[in-house]
């Protein structure tokens, strides 16, 4: 597909962002949900192949864009965006690995809060823990985008790890057994980033694997899959859109 190039594709240019962004971690994701979803499509992002794109959907612009792995590199792609291009919403659509055990790869977690043990929340400077919770208005519409595909999904709290490869045993154990749905590396820092600049966040995930089960998808699965995911996202982005 060729695109209307902007001006400068690698530095955007302001207005050339929608006021409601989808973001996956892999930037070749934001593509593909673009091509797939969006017309009338303008890149513009490359900068770090952090690929950026902006189209219609149904009528009303939605961007999408990679934000890469962890809390530190949604921190800062989702503050540049709510601070300095006019964002007012942010969907996270990623993956996430399974804990609870009515969950199943492919299922759709839509996620209403984010325990995490990453300490990026202390910056802001709240005594104790800063709550990393979800827009309500957000997570209403997604749950009924949800219910109207069809979709088998929970809502429900999720696990932001620092760490893809916890280094200590028995963590899982402990998650599974207070409730966290599925466990992931950005959710938080996104909530965190859009309270304190107050603006909408919500994080929709797929789950690719399971941590108690002996299921997972393919890197192609994850790349070109989560249909499910990615619709409820653009269906909850609409209502948000103009």
């Amino acid at each position: 597909m060729e695109y209307k190039e902007s001006i400068s594709a690698s530095i955007a240019q302001k207005g050339e962002i929608a006021r409601v962004v989808l973001m996956p971690g892999d930037p070749l994701r934001a593509r593909t949900l673009a091509e797939k979803y969006l017309s009338d499509l303008v890149c513009f992002n490359e900068t770090r192949n952090m690929l950026g794109f902006t189209g219609t959907y149904k009528g009303r612009r939605i961007s999408a864009m990679g934000h890469g792995m962890g809390v530190p590199s949604m921190g800062i792609y989702a503050h540049e965006l709510f601070t300095q291009f006019g964002v007012e919403a942010i969907i996270r659509i990623g993956s996430a690995g399974g804990l609870d055990m009515d969950v199943d790869p492919m299922d759709v977690v839509i996620a209403q809060a984010a325990s995490s043990n990453s300490r990026y929340g202390e910056a802001y400077g709240i005594p104790g823990q800063f709550a990393a919770c979800a827009d309500y208005d957000m997570l209403s519409a997604a749950v009924e985008a949800a219910g109207k595909n069809g979709v088998k999904f929970k809502v429900g709290k999720v696990y932001t790890s620092d760490f893809f490869y916890y280094p200590q045993p028995g963590l899982n154990e402990r998650l599974r057994d207070t409730g966290h749905l599925c466990v992931e590396m950005e959710t938080a820092g996104l909530y965190w980033e859009a309270a304190a600049d107050r603006k909408r966040a919500l994080s929709i995930l797929s789950i690719s694997d399971h941590l108690f089960k002996p299921e997972a998808l393919s890197a192609e699965q994850r790349q070109n899959g989560f249909t499910d995911m990615m619709e409820i996202a653009l269906e909850t982005a609409w209502q948000f859109a103009e």
